[in-house]
């Protein structure tokens, strides 16, 4: 049975493209996940061992010993464009909630959101931080928090909405992606908050349907953009099967990139290194 995704159609290429830019980080951390053979399929038992030595615990000079720290989960939350369904297993941000869910059950906890339901995510991350009935978190709650945002289309601008929430909560983000980002009303998904350590921003312009271009942070101190990245498809389609046609046939591009398994790889590489 086909999946149905329904998209805004209008154009953000109001912004001037930045080409070519330089995904140092990421693509440095990707080469050195990847196994030879090009594959992640070593990066659960890695993470494991990480995650066992720091936890383990030992014993102080004077003999006592000391309790291992407490391990607080990595928090992902993925954000799905259009009206989409967070339980559409065609679409990549599903399933690479799915795959980081399976993958690494003791170290992240993974959710995939349809945009529209913004305050549901916004109270499962209060919860999962260990707010109280009221939604209180306690400073110790919020300095500890460890969380990744990323979203295509309407879900990356639903992904800077939720960052921004967070900001007003004194609550830290690692990590927002955005995937050719199209900005929803009454948000505004090109200024990325203080609280946001790291943002990264892919996008297409050669389609009907385009994201925006570029963003910026706030507070440039606080919060480092490590990319406007561009990606094209005019010489490297990417297969979209199992969208419905009309999909296929006015919003090619758009949704080429939410299914590009390059792109992909790459954001999940950057949500793994946020857990050691």
């Amino acid at each position: 049975m086909a999946t149905f995704c329904v998209l805004p159609m209008h154009d953000r290429g109001d912004v001037p493209f930045l080409r070519n830019s330089a995904l140092i980080a990421s693509l440095g951390l990707l080469l050195m996940m990847t196994s030879a053979t090009g594959t992640l399929a070593r990066q659960p038992q890695l993470i494991d061992q990480l995650q066992s030595e720091r936890n383990a615990g030992g014993v102080a000079s004077g003999g006592e010993e000391i309790a291992p720290a407490p391990i607080r989960k990595l928090i992902v939350i993925g954000f799905m464009g259009g009206n989409v369904s967070a339980s559409s297993l065609v679409h990549r941000e599903v399933q690479l909630i799915k795959t980081l869910q399976q993958n690494y059950p003791d170290t992240i906890h993974a959710a995939a959101f349809a945009n529209r339901d913004g305050s549901l995510a916004l109270n499962t991350v209060l919860q999962l931080l260990g707010a109280d009935r009221d939604g209180r978190l306690t400073d110790e709650d919020k300095d500890a928090a460890r969380i990744v945002i990323y979203g295509h289309s309407w879900g990356a601008s639903e992904t800077v909405t939720l960052a921004d929430q967070l900001n007003k909560l004194g609550i830290p983000v690692l990590l927002t992606v955005q995937v050719d980002s199209v900005q929803k009303a009454d948000q505004n998904d090109q200024q990325i908050p203080p609280n946001v350590r790291e943002a990264i921003n892919f996008y297409q312009s050669e389609g009907l349907l385009r994201g925006r271009s570029r963003i910026v942070a706030v507070d440039p101190k606080r919060t480092k953009i490590l990319a406007n990245n561009e990606s094209s498809y005019r010489q490297n389609p990417v297969s979209c099967a199992g969208y419905p046609w009309y999909a296929r046939a006015f919003m090619k591009r758009h949704i080429q990139i939410e299914n590009d398994p390059v792109l992909w790889r790459k954001i999940e590489a950057m949500i793994l290194s946020k857990i050691v």
